[in-house]
């Protein structure tokens, strides 16, 4: 018997598509990672260490947009030696802010931030950056839960944050407080502008009174609890849903801020019994003795199987390494190694935004 054209026919297709499939995963790898990391000549961005050798981009007493929970000069605090670190990659330079350039590319645009109180964090810093830039610009402020704005008139700007800790849905039902792992009713206002920028991470792991609900529905089920990773991948995969069905790539450009951390543990950086109070200088190095947090995996996965993009601003290292950089007490509650004092971290996190705008990533 012998092989036969026609089964030489099925074989030579099966082979055509199996070589089809392939390229189209390694395609799909190769655009998730170089939408991954802001590169300028092959250089990653946020691979480097943070040296001592600047100043801060903007004096806190001349800013009037920071919350007194960020503001740890005010409130007291006795070093300022956190305030001179400057993030520096490992092959290459960080292109100099220039926030005059900032708003003169987004004149008449809107920049909209999503996100916990640490997404709030970044944007009372980039409000800060833009001011001290341009201390003779006219602005409007709106404070508002859960939305804000600060606008440059001057410039047709308009920086936004929404409050939405976990993205996803919390309903209120006869049984509690209940969160939709599959359910997003409240993100029309998160269309339409010209930069979507996002995170959520620390709201899904709180237990106890910070809890910010009672049951998990996933689909038709309802769990009293199940494993905080499995369902903020859920909550993820919504989200990345959303924005498959409702974003415009040529209209929006949307951005997830990495995983960033908190110091209460001082055993992740070999310092057992610590937290951040007390610290007055960075981790060492480029690398975090603790090593990634767990979740970070989880935005990685998410954000690889979307077919539209989505840049991930990778800032869970070099947040990590700053274990000085919190109010610890000089916030407004208790020991806070959480937040991040403003001028501090989150000002570099928006000199790498500036970035990938200037490097057009």
């Amino acid at each position: 018997m012998g092989f036969g054209f026609h089964n030489f026919y099925s074989f030579l297709t099966i082979l055509i598509l199996i070589s089809l499939c392939l390229h189209h995963v390694a395609a799909k790898s190769l655009h998730f990672r170089n939408r991954h990391s802001s590169k300028s000549n092959g250089c990653n961005l946020y691979q480097g260490s943070w040296v001592n050798d600047a100043s801060p981009l903007y004096d806190t007493s001349s800013c009037p947009f920071i919350d007194k929970m960020f503001d740890c000069q005010k409130n007291g605090r006795p070093d300022k030696l956190y305030l001179n670190y400057r993030w520096q990659p490992s092959s290459c330079d960080l292109p100099r802010f220039n926030g005059e350039d900032f708003l003169k590319r987004f004149q008449g645009k809107k920049i909209l931030f999503v996100g916990d109180s640490l997404t709030n964090n970044q944007w009372q810093s980039l409000i800060c950056m833009l001011h001290s830039s341009v201390p003779q610009a006219t602005y409007n402020l709106d404070l508002n839960d859960p939305f804000s704005t600060c606008t440059f008139p001057d410039y047709g700007l308009s920086l936004m944050f929404n409050h939405n800790n976990l993205l996803v849905d919390i309903d209120n039902e006869s049984v509690g407080r209940v969160l939709k792992l599959d359910s997003i009713t409240n993100g029309d206002s998160w269309k339409n502008v010209d930069v979507l920028i996002v995170n959520t991470w620390h709201w899904w792991f709180y237990t106890g009174s910070l809890q910010p609900f009672d049951y998990i529905q996933d689909g038709n089920n309802i769990y009293k609890d199940m494993d905080r990773l499995v369902a903020y991948e859920k909550g993820l995969n919504t989200w990345a849903n959303w924005v498959e069905s409702n974003i415009n790539p040529a209209v929006t450009k949307v951005i997830f801020r990495g995983i960033t951390c908190f110091h209460y543990d001082g055993r992740e950086w070999n310092e057992p019994n610590e937290t951040c109070q007390g610290q007055t200088q960075p981790v060492s190095g480029s690398s975090y003795p603790g090593g990634p947090l767990p979740a970070a995996a989880v935005v990685e996965r998410v954000l690889s199987k979307m077919s539209k993009p989505v840049e991930l601003q990778d800032v869970m290292t070099l947040s990590q390494l700053r274990i000085d950089g919190h109010p610890s007490v000089y916030g407004i509650n208790g020991v806070d190694c959480t937040h991040w004092c403003l001028a501090g971290v989150p000002d570099t996190w928006n000199q790498l935004l500036y970035a990938s705008f200037v490097l057009g990533q």
